[in-house]
């Protein structure tokens, strides 16, 4: 199942940004697809596109897009999904809540991220939503999947003897600690 939303983010300069994402619910990956000033249907059918060329043959595993009723998924965004096997959920109207996952991720990087940055522009944003999203899929932990990141391999040996290292991301906000190879 995917869950797709958009949020908004206000810069220094008083523009306000677009941030299209998808979560895979059952793994919490986070694809955030793009940023834009002015999200049309024909940009958000775009960013479709690119995720499922992105997701390859691994489409076959989502049966359900989540998604609101807002202007911006057009009737070529369905027909990306709908075409590729996946049944499109629309939320109830007004209810935000129904959409939970994606609101609990916009909350988790308003959060962890964006409330503790000043945001230049669209150049800016997009790297910080790169290393965050690089940080949210191979490092944070999740409780729904016992405290493991959405990309671990359980089949990667941990060797308990090694030094622990610290990396410093997402503009020096984040701490990542890592057991040294």
């Amino acid at each position: 199942m995917l869950a797709c939303d958009f949020l908004h983010v206000d810069t220094v300069f008083l523009t306000r940004l677009y941030v299209f994402f998808v979560m895979e619910i059952e793994t919490r990956r986070i694809h955030v697809l793009g940023v834009t000033a002015n999200p049309t249907g024909a940009w958000t059918a775009q960013q479709a596109r690119n995720l499922l060329l992105d997701l390859g043959e691994r489409v076959d595993q989502f049966r359900f897009l989540i998604k609101d009723r807002d202007g911006k998924f057009s009737k070529v965004f369905d027909e990306m999904f709908t075409s590729s096997g996946v049944r499109i959920i629309k939320t109830p109207p007004r209810s935000p809540r129904a959409n939970c996952y994606a609101e609990r991720f916009v909350g988790t990087l308003r959060r962890e991220c964006l409330d503790h940055l000043l945001i230049y522009g669209r150049r800016h944003l997009r790297r910080v939503l790169a290393e965050y999203e690089q940080h949210y899929n191979t490092h944070r932990a999740h409780q729904s999947r016992d405290q493991r990141p959405p990309l671990h391999d359980p089949d990667q040996p941990i060797d308990l003897t090694a030094v622990i290292k610290r990396r410093t991301t997402v503009a020096g906000l984040i701490h990542e600690y890592r057991r040294a190879a």
